[in-house]
């Protein structure tokens, strides 16, 4: 005879285990109710330091992720920018045309690391611990994707300088500079928002980042982040005008280096797709994090 428990035993045990976790819920959603927005801010802050002391304890995961970057920016500028006719870009010199671009690429790759740190937090139990807490629903994500935020600056100000080092300059004043470096870095947040709702949905961390590559990869170079637009095959150039990656490069470029590059119908269109990426995702990625499993 079996002494493992009955099947009612474990139906019993099994209600319980939804009973406290609903009950958990409850009263997350009543201290969050409570609080308003007061709470989701101050809840959010420290979620996001939770994250920074990670990266700070664990400083190899800040080094790869901008190591890759560096390397972009010296394998195009001197591996491939000799081949590149600098008669046929915009700007003075490949350099100048590159970097505003590799600051798109740079922050658009290292935004996955969402997708991958909040699949890994979902394996690890940390997710679920979170979900028990009475603290905002709204936190989780947004502190996890601002501590990518402040990594993502970390990074755009550190390419910035690789490219100064490289003979990169802003010509069109410090004004349109900071603007170039806010628009890159708004659109790393709401890319963030993506990842996130990537992270919660993928089955593993090597999924999520296998899924953020495969989204990722052909948008960032079928844009004009290495080349103009108008060197592609026709049939890819009305895909690669409307693509956002080529929208936000082009916008941090004309504001970067100025005439003769517009820079106000780019800015537009990128911070089209800032807020509409942000109205789309935000949600979603709220919707499945309460939702959970």
């Amino acid at each position: 005879m079996s002494d493992g428990p009955t099947y009612a035993e474990t139906c019993r045990g099994s209600l319980a285990r939804q009973a406290a976790e609903a009950a958990a819920e409850r009263r997350s959603l009543l201290e969050e109710a409570r609080c308003g927005i007061s709470c989701a801010f101050g809840d959010s802050r420290v979620v996001a330091k939770r994250y920074l002391l990670h990266y700070l304890r664990q400083p190899r995961l800040l080094v790869f992720s901008t190591i890759q970057p560096v390397m972009f920016v010296l394998l195009f500028r001197y591996v491939f920018g000799g081949a590149i006719d600098a008669r046929a870009l915009p700007s003075a010199d490949y350099v100048s045309f590159l970097l505003p671009g590799i600051l798109v690429q740079a922050t658009t790759f290292g935004a996955t690391n969402t997708a991958v740190g909040i699949s890994e937090d979902l394996r690890t139990g940390v997710i679920d611990r979170f979900r028990s807490l009475p603290m905002s629903r709204v936190a989780v994500l947004a502190g996890r994707t601002l501590s990518d935020l402040v990594r993502n600056t970390f990074v755009v100000l550190l390419m910035t300088a690789v490219g100064y080092a490289l003979g990169f300059r802003f010509q069109n004043g410090i004004i349109a500079a900071v603007g170039t470096l806010l628009i890159v870095i708004m659109f790393s947040y709401a890319l963030s928002w993506i990842y996130a709702f990537v992270g919660l949905t993928a089955k593993g961390a090597e999924t999520a980042q296998t899924a953020s590559f495969v989204v990722t990869f052909p948008i960032v170079f079928a844009s004009s982040v290495f080349v103009p637009v108008d060197t592609f095959p026709s049939w890819l150039q009305t895909v690669a005008e409307y693509n956002p990656i080529t929208k936000v490069a082009d916008a941090a470029r004309g504001l970067a280096l100025g005439d003769p590059l517009p820079w106000l119908q780019p800015v537009l269109w990128a911070m089209a797709w800032i807020v509409g990426i942000a109205a789309i995702f935000v949600p979603l990625a709220l919707w499945r994090f309460r939702r959970g499993d």
